[in-house]
C-alpha cells in the first residue's frame, strides 16, 4: 500500500491543442515559474491552465 497525502490524487488527463494569444502564454509561463519557486512544486504551463479552467468552471457553477 502506498501512502498518499491529501494533495496526491490521480486524474485522467487528455492531450489537446489550445490556441492562445502570445501574451497570454507568456503570462501563464511566468505564473508557472512563480508558483514553482514559491510553492517548491513542479508547476508548468499545463498545471496553470488546469487551475484556470477549474476556476472558470467553478465560477460558472459547473463543478464544485
Amino acid at each position: 500500500m502506498t501512502d498518499h497525502n491529501e494533495h496526491d490524487h490521480e486524474e485522467d488527463f487528455v492531450d489537446l491543442n489550445v490556441t492562445l494569444e502570445a501574451d497570454q502564454v507568456e503570462m501563464l509561463k511566468e505564473l508557472a515559474a512563480e508558483y514553482k519557486e514559491q510553492l517548491n512544486q513542479a508547476w508548468d504551463l499545463s498545471a496553470v491552465l488546469r487551475v484556470a479552467v477549474g476556476d472558470f468552471l467553478t465560477k460558472l457553477g459547473r463543478i464544485a
